[in-house]
């Protein structure tokens, strides 16, 4: 019979996660002393390798930045008109391509008297995340998606309240973003410098982001009763 062996090393990662797990101590030294290893090397694999310990979570990628709490879409918006009537002047920079014909169709089209919850999570992790780790967090906290449109209102609603030195990007489908010239579907995004400017400017669901880059999440309020 062929014997089995694990090493030191991965018989101390197996003792510190069956430990975790919840196994006593008895009970792990039986799983370690048995006969060739089998049990230990059958724990290793369900235990450590495929990391089901119990309690263990996956690592969240976002986290709560700041709490912009309601906007409510004003009595006389008008979806088709929404970002041609914007002051433009009132932007340090403000990219000709977000107008209306470019962004007409966000997932969510907003209509007057429409009020949402506005919540801005921030990247913990190092690194970058793609917009699709992005967007799949945004559809955990059940986000509504209202494009560009969504992200002139919390301008034009909540800027001061916009901590500086961040973009704050308006996610939608990728399909519903407008494909610029050499085929890249562009994001919608406010940027607040640090001596308070503000930009409204596109950035490229094909590229990565950064930690700098931070998500607006748009929540439904209950309809009172």
């Amino acid at each position: 019979m062929k014997v089995r062996e694990i090493s030191c090393g991965k018989m101390h990662e197996l003792a510190i996660a069956l430990d975790k797990a919840g196994f006593d101590s008895d009970l792990i030294q039986e799983i370690i002393n048995s006969e060739n290893n089998k049990k230990a090397e059958l724990m290793y694999a369900a235990i450590v390798k495929k990391k089901i310990v119990s309690g263990s979570k996956p690592t969240e990628k976002f986290e709560l930045l700041v709490d912009l709490g309601i906007i409510t879409v004003p009595d006389n918006y008008v979806h088709e008109k929404q970002l041609g009537l914007m002051n433009r002047k009132k932007f340090y920079f403000f990219n000709s391509d977000i107008t209306d014909k470019n962004f007409p169709k966000p997932t969510r089209i907003m209509k007057p008297g429409d009020k949402f919850h506005v919540l801005v999570y921030k990247q913990v992790v190092s690194g970058n995340t793609t917009s699709e780790e992005r967007m799949e967090f945004l559809k955990k906290q059940n986000a509504i998606l209202t494009g560009a449109q969504g992200s002139s209102l919390v301008y034009e609603q909540k800027h001061d309240q916009l901590p500086k030195g961040y973009w704050y990007c308006s996610f939608d489908e990728k399909d519903r973003l407008w494909k610029d010239s050499v085929g890249d579907h562009r994001v919608p995004y406010v940027d607040v410098y640090t001596d308070g400017d503000f930009m409204f400017n596109l950035g490229y669901f094909e590229n990565d982001w950064g930690s700098d880059n931070r998500l607006l999440c748009f929540c439904d309020v209950p309809t009172e009763k």
